[in-house]
């Protein structure tokens, strides 16, 4: 950000956000948002006695909102948003006690709750919470193929071997896992399935895979599949922001130079695919029509631009951060910034073969926030 107008424009949307979260965050005080229905938040909050997670309290969202409440305390210093975190990260205490349905995403409900929260306050019982989901995750992995296995049994279908491009952003929890208690075996958990993710999901062009099926019995690749992008060896948008700060994630923690060239290796086709517009459609490879769009996407991708450009420094700096700017001022521009709706971004497309697109979901305003709050300088990094 280095104009006048960059500035300004920066300082507008940081009070937009602000004027929006200060009435929302009390409106949905004690919910646990995914959507909205009728432009009101939805609510998670509910039991899943078959272990199912598709609708409640083991939804793998459900960390975004403590997480948004963790950045709106970092940013205005307000104890109210504190107190609504910590609402959000006690009620996921019953996704421990029913257990049978988590899965891989643990990262992404207990990184932006209980360990933002220990963080910030280093509280005991936060500690505890974060390391008993890094061991659950650490206990996912396969050893034979060298990958952290996603999601749980799902009917007719065999995953015992299926990894996902967004377990990329699960990982950080086992890094902080090992900072946290020296014990090194998370961490190495982590690096070896980031490194069978760089050999088997990221192809040379630097688009990536969705879905890698391995043989979970001895290792090695047995297939690929287009899982919410439009096909096989498609090119998923949201997945590509996954890999893109994913790797960028795993840079942060290791230092270790492979993840960052891979890390720029996306972020270069994502950079070359991004439409005149700015706006970023649910696959880079899908048809003309139906024109399919997915904000969530753009936001995400434009965290992990920021971040490249901080590692890179120099002239190569705004080579990652004017295209991260271009993505967040393109979908500014279709936000709800009124009372009309409780969600901020609106125009998210969770997979191309759903029935339902642009919609509010829950980790579009997540990611909005964290990359503005980046390009302020000084934001709470959760990952």
């Amino acid at each position: 950000m280095s104009t006048i107008t960059d500035q300004e424009w920066l300082q507008a949307i940081t009070q937009k956000i602000t004027r929006k979260l200060d009435w929302v965050s009390e409106k949905s005080k004690y919910k646990i948002p995914y959507t909205t229905i009728g432009g009101t938040h939805d609510d998670r909050n509910i039991d899943n006695p078959t272990g199912d997670a598709a609708d409640g309290i083991q939804w793998w969202t459900n960390g975004f909102w403590g997480g948004m409440m963790w950045l709106m305390h970092h940013e205005t210093g307000e104890n109210k948003y504190k107190e609504i975190a910590g609402i959000s990260e006690e009620l996921l205490d019953r996704c421990f006690q029913q257990f049978a349905g988590l899965h891989h995403d643990v990262g992404f409900m207990w990184l932006p709750t209980s360990v933002a929260n220990y963080r910030v306050t280093r509280n005991p019982q936060s500690r505890n919470r974060g390391l008993h989901a890094a061991n659950l995750l650490a206990g996912r992995f396969n050893l034979a193929g060298g990958f952290i296995r996603a999601w749980n049994e799902v009917e007719n279908l065999d995953t015992r071997g299926w990894a996902i491009i967004d377990c990329m952003f699960n990982i950080p929890l086992l890094y902080w896992a090992s900072e946290e208690t020296g014990d090194p075996r998370f961490k190495q958990i982590a690096m070896k399935h980031a490194d069978t993710v760089i050999e088997t999901f990221v192809r040379p062009d630097g688009s990536v895979n969705h879905i890698v099926e391995f043989d979970p019995f001895d290792g090695g690749v047995v297939r690929t599949h287009g899982g919410q992008g439009y096909e096989n060896g498609s090119s998923w948008t949201r997945g590509q922001a996954w890999g893109l700060y994913g790797f960028m994630m795993s840079y942060i923690h290791t230092g270790k130079p492979a993840y960052l060239d891979t890390a720029k290796r996306i972020a270069h086709y994502f950079i070359a695919n991004i439409p005149a517009d700015g706006v970023i459609p649910v696959d880079f490879r899908q048809p003309e029509e139906p024109k399919l769009e997915d904000d969530t996407a753009a936001v995400i991708a434009a965290c992990g631009l920021i971040e490249i450009s901080k590692a890179v420094g120099g002239l190569e700096k705004k080579l990652y951060l004017e295209p991260a700017v271009k993505l967040l001022q393109a979908v500014e521009a279709r936000c709800d910034w009124s009372e009309a709706s409780d969600a901020i971004v609106q125009r998210g497309s969770a997979a191309y073969h759903n029935a339902l697109h642009h919609g509010a979901i829950i980790y579009g305003d997540y990611y909005l926030l964290e990359a503005v709050f980046k390009l302020k300088g000084g934001d709470l990094y959760l990952w």
